[in-house]
C-alpha cells in the first residue's frame, strides 16, 4: 500500500464504521420485526450511496492508487488487468479513459455480489427457520453477521489478490470453479434445501468446546449463570449464517476478480452489497416469488463469469470490454427476474 492507498482505503473504512455505528447506537437501538416499507427505504438508502461510490470512481478514481504519471498508469493498468489500449492519449485523456474503466468494473463487481447475495438470503432464512429464531431479533443478528463478513471479505479478497499477483494460474483455478458452481448449482435448482441444527458442523463443534444455554434468553447472545459464561443459541445461529457467508465468498469474491483485478474495486464493490444484505433480506421475504428463476439465473452468470477467467485473454484479443461484461450481467438478471413475473407458477394438482 502507498500513502494513497492506505488514506482512501482508511477514509472508507471510516465513513463504513461510522454508519454501522449510527445504524446499531440508533436504528437498530430495539429489536423488532421490520416492516416491508422500512426494509425497501432502507434498500434504496444503500443503493444510493454504492451509486454515490460509483459517481466518486468516475470523477476521482484515479486517487485510490494515486498516479501521479502516465508511466504509473500504465503500470497499474499492467499490473490490475484493466482491458485498456493507450495509444496516443495525454496523461489527462488516460486518466478519463481509467476512471471510466473503473467504475464499470465497480459496477459490474456490485451488481455480481448483490445478484449473489439474493440466494444467500434464502439460505439465511432457512437457518433461522430452523433454529427457530424470533423474527424481531433477525435484525440484530444479521448486523453482527456483516459486521463480521467485511473482516472475513477483507482478508479473503487481499490475500487472493497477492496470490493472484504472484500465481497467474490462480485465475483459472477460480475459472473451473465457478463453472463448476455454475453447472452444479443449474442440476440442484430444483433441490429442497435444508438445515438439520443437530448436524451441522458449526453447532456440533461449538457445543462440544463450549458450554451452551439450551434456550433463548432474549436478544442476547452470552449470558452468566451461577458464575459460569455460557452462549446462547441465538450466537450459534449467528456463527451459522458467518459460516454461510465463508462458503459463499468461495463463490462470489471469484467472480467479481473475473471483472478486476483491482482488490480495491474488489473490496468496495463487495462491501457496498454486503451492507445492503441486510435490508435486502427483509424485502426478498415479502417478494420472494420474484426470484423463482434465480437459481437458472445465477448458475448462468457464474457459468458465464467462469468460461470468461479461462478464456479472457481470447476475449481480451477479441475487444471485449468491462462495459460488454456489464451488459451481459444486466441481460442475464432482468430475464430471470422478469422471467419470474411473467412466467405463471405450475400449480401442482392434489
Amino acid at each position: 500500500m502507498n500513502l494513497h492507498e492506505v488514506l482512501f482505503f482508511s477514509g472508507f473504512l471510516l465513513f463504513i464504521i461510522s454508519v454501522l455505528v449510527v445504524d446499531l447506537g440508533v436504528f437498530s437501538k430495539h429489536s423488532h420485526v421490520v416492516p416491508f416499507k422500512e426494509a425497501l427505504t432502507w434498500t434504496g438508502v444503500w443503493v444510493a450511496f454504492a451509486l454515490i461510490f460509483y459517481v466518486l470512481i468516475v470523477f476521482f478514481g484515479d486517487r485510490i492508487h494515486g498516479i501521479p504519471n502516465m508511466e504509473e498508469l500504465k503500470r497499474i493498468i499492467v499490473l490490475h488487468g484493466h482491458p485498456i489500449k493507450l495509444t496516443n492519449e495525454t496523461f489527462e485523456q488516460a486518466l478519463v479513459i481509467y476512471r471510466h474503466n473503473l467504475s464499470l468494473e465497480y459496477m459490474t463487481g456490485y451488481l455480481i455480489e448483490y445478484a449473489l447475495s439474493v440466494d444467500n438470503v434464502f439460505v439465511m432464512i432457512l437457518i433461522f427457520l430452523a433454529f427457530d429464531v424470533q423474527h424481531k431479533y433477525y435484525k440484530r443478528v444479521l448486523f453482527w453477521g456483516i459486521l463480521g463478513a467485511i473482516i472475513m471479505r477483507f482478508l479473503f479478497i487481499f490475500i487472493s489478490a497477492a496470490l493472484i499477483q504472484r500465481f497467474a494460474w490462480i485465475l483459472y483455478a477460480f475459472g473451473v470453479l465457478l463453472v463448476f458452481t455454475g453447472v452444479k448449482m443449474f442440476l440442484e435448482r430444483n433441490k429442497e434445501d435444508k438445515i438439520e441444527t443437530a448436524k451441522h458442523p458449526v453447532v456440533r463443534i461449538v457445543s462440544r468446546f463450549f458450554p451452551v444455554y439450551p434456550n433463548y434468553v432474549g436478544k442476547y447472545f452470552f449470558i452468566v449463570k451461577k458464575g459460569k459464561f455460557l452462549i446462547t443459541p441465538l450466537f450459534i445461529a449467528l456463527l451459522v449464517i458467518e459460516f454461510t457467508d465463508v462458503i459463499f465468498a468461495v463463490d462470489s469474491v471469484p467472480a467479481i476478480f473475473s471483472v478486476t483485478q483491482d482488490p480495491y474495486i474488489v473490496f468496495f464493490s463487495n462491501i457496498f452489497a454486503i451492507l445492503g444484505l441486510r435490508s435486502l433480506f427483509f424485502v426478498v421475504m415479502h417478494v420472494v416469488n420474484l426470484f423463482r428463476f434465480l437459481k437458472i439465473g445465477l448458475s448462468v452468470l457464474l457459468t458465464f463469469i467462469g468460461f470468461k477467467m479461462l478464456f479472457h485473454h481470447y476475449l481480451d484479443a477479441w475487444g471485449f470490454s468491462t462495459s460488454d461484461s456489464l451488459l451481459v450481467v444486466l441481460g442475464i438478471l432482468v430475464t430471470s427476474i422478469l422471467a419470474s413475473v411473467l412466467i405463471p407458477e405450475k400449480k401442482e394438482i392434489v
